[in-house]
């Protein structure tokens, strides 16, 4: 089915109010400077996130709300009514174990059904959880451990225990008070059975006790963000942001991944759950009852066996998932011999998708017959190879963390999968702006969350305000005041809206560069694409009191692999020789023309440098999230960008 025959019985079908959002639009000097999203869910009055298993046992006990693997490897289906005994059960463990109400329970694992539960327990039991990183250093979990005065841990392995053990000795040998015995439990050494134990001897009316004295207002994580600046600041996301979240955005789209599947919804989670971005997820499936399944990889290998078991019907993940399917699909018809065929099944999806989106908009005609015959003769060949591997039955997909290139938003959708971009951060409990369903508009981040304002400030940052905007950072009023001055969160990122509603983010505020010329340059839109393309991995534009722009890259492994066997190249050709060779530049050059397309003649990269190694949290040149630090790259590399400027 088209794209814009697909939307069209979509909205014909789509129940009131879901796809039809109240929007105000408000201009100053003849620009749009604000847009305000009227709510659709009701705002949380009583109660909290922790009521949710427990309202799905008392109204539907036998539906499925989680599939999870067995030792055989298949998917079992996990009922509301087990969920919430097993949440009880942990609960009153944490409970036995001494968390009092209001305490803090922090949680280092892998993306996997336990860190579900105990999210849910630890609320249950009335505290907070604090999320970590799997791959976090022992000096940034002895950061958050000593930031919220957390003393209740959850680790998933072994090496976790061990980075907990370096990060506990740091704590003791910090300032008086500070110091106190930590409680560590191991997912993979029997935690969830420990505490399911301990707790045996609690009632069950514990835990009721605690989960009613929870309010909306109660904080119920504290989230720390990912650095790239300084230190992580917490958080302290209240249960009605979380519920304003879950709420408004499940309320938006669920109807219509119902509706045009005419399947059941279903999802594969495999987004970190230190991120707010998959706990939220998390949330809003668990309220719309959307069976969850967990993968603890976002590696193409380790994520396409997973979803070809699990076959979701839509999934929630970042540029990179998105670049590497279609990086993988174009690496195996270079295998197969099929190079230039995929490079026109490429060019034909994202000429079919704009035809689509012209015809559905109005702004210009639909395919003809010849584009649609093109079309339908690459899908046999490759669209559906592309669709297989996101499991074969997903026709959505939300894009999130960073832009996703436009030309790969359109190359998907002429595969026949609607990704919907949205845009947040963890101050805003995840999404603050989505792309509204039957309304794809590639290149943007979609409209504000329902019940949410953006607006744009005189410098071009963009301003939110909402029930999902946090209310402070823990116990850090100084910086609480520096982002939400005057009641709008400041969120350092630039952008402009459209007539419409919809928000383009051009870059970041304190990224900006200033080049010796005058030009101001955002490097954002420039990075975006160049990691759009292989075989670039990671890359920084630099130029900041420069005459003109540069940029540092790294290859990715991957890529690096798959170029050299197409070539009949040794596979272990050094790294440092790859960096010299005149045909990796040109494909290098190749990714850098296409980045220039995006920006003026002197916004351009003008010269680059290929790198060996990697930027990666272990040298800590990226975040958990895999943001770069930019001053940490430019510190690390600064006789490479020095030499780029003498040449």
């Amino acid at each position: 089915m088209g794209v814009r025959k697909d939307l069209r019985t979509a909205r014909n079908r789509l129940p009131e109010p879901a796809g039809r959002v109240r929007l105000e639009v408000i201009r100053e000097r003849g620009e749009v400077r604000e847009v305000r999203a009227g709510a659709l869910g009701e705002p949380l009055r009583t109660g909290s996130i922790a009521d949710i298993p427990f309202h799905n046992a008392a109204e539907a006990p036998g539906e499925t709300v989680y599939r999870r693997k067995d030792a055989a490897g298949r998917w079992r289906p996990v009922s509301a009514a087990a969920f919430a005994r097993e949440v009880t059960a942990v609960a009153k463990g944490l409970i036995a174990a001494g968390l009092p109400a209001g305490g803090r329970v922090a949680v280092m694992s892998r993306t996997r059904y336990e860190w579900a539960l105990l999210d849910f327990a630890i609320w249950a039991a009335g505290g907070m959880t604090v999320p970590v990183y799997a791959t976090s250093s022992a000096g940034q979990v002895e950061w958050i451990l000593r930031d919220s005065g957390t003393r209740f841990l959850v680790v998933e392995t072994a090496e976790h225990a061990a980075v907990v053990a370096r990060a506990a000795r740091a704590l003791a040998h910090g300032t008086e008070g500070e110091a106190g015995e930590l409680m560590v439990w191991r997912l993979d050494d029997g935690a969830i059975g420990e505490l399911t134990a301990l707790g045996r001897s609690v009632e069950d009316a514990a835990v009721e006790r605690r989960r009613s004295a929870l309010t909306p207002e109660a904080t119920a994580t504290i989230c720390y963000t990912s650095g790239t600046t300084g230190r992580p600041k917490g958080c302290a996301l209240t249960h009605a942001n979380l519920h304003a979240e879950s709420v408004n955005t499940i309320d938006l789209l669920h109807p219509v991944f119902t509706e045009i599947t005419g399947k059941q919804a279903t999802t594969l989670l495999f987004l970190p759950l230190a991120h707010i971005l998959g706990r939220t997820i998390q949330i809003s499936c668990l309220k719309a009852r959307i069976p969850v399944g967990h993968c603890p990889g976002i590696r193409p290998d380790e994520l396409r066996p997973e979803l070809e078991s699990f076959r979701p019907t839509f999934v929630v993940g970042v540029p990179y998932l998105f670049e590497k399917i279609h990086d993988t699909g174009r690496a195996m018809a270079e295998r197969m011999g099929r190079g230039s065929s995929f490079d026109r099944a490429e060019r034909i999806a994202v000429r079919y998708a704009e035809a689509e989106l012209a015809g559905h908009y109005g702004t210009g005609p639909a395919p003809g017959p010849g584009l649609r015959l093109a079309r339908g003769l690459y899908d046999l060949l490759v669209y559906r190879r592309i669709r297989k591997a996101l499991g074969g039955r997903l026709r959505y997909a939300i894009s999130g963390g960073s832009p996703l290139d436009a030309r790969l938003n359109l190359f998907f959708l002429g595969c026949g999968v609607v990704i919907y971009e949205g845009y947040g951060l963890t101050e805003t409990t995840a999404a603050a702006t989505l792309v509204p369903p039957l309304e794809p508009r590639p290149g943007t981040v979609g409209r504000p969350v329902p019940g949410t304002a953006v607006r744009i400030a005189d410098d071009g940052e963009v301003l939110l305000k909402g029930p999902v905007v946090f209310g402070s950072y823990w116990r850090d009023p100084e910086a609480t005041g520096r982002a939400k001055p005057d009641g709008w969160f400041a969120t350092g990122d630039l952008g402009a809206l459209d007539g419409d509603g919809f928000l383009t983010i051009t870059g970041r505020k304190k990224d900006l560069l200033v080049t010796t010329g005058g030009k101001n340059v955002s490097p954002a839109v420039l990075e975006d694409r160049m990691r759009s393309r292989p075989p670039i991995g990671q890359c920084l534009v630099t130029g900041d009191r420069r005459p003109f722009i540069a940029a540092l890259v790294t290859l990715d492994p991957d890529a690096v692999a798959h170029w050299l066997a197409v070539r009949g190249r040794p596979a272990d050709t050094p790294l440092a020789e790859l960096c010299r060779d005149a045909e990796m530049r040109a494909d290098v050059q190749r990714a850098v023309d296409y980045a220039n397309e995006a920006v003026s003649r002197a916004e351009a990269v003008r010269a680059f440098r290929i790198v060996p190694g990697e930027f990666s949290e272990e040298n800590g040149l990226l975040t958990p999230s895999l943001k770069v630090k930019r001053k940490a790259v430019e510190a690390a590399y600064a006789d490479a960008i020095a030499d780029i400027y003498r040449s």
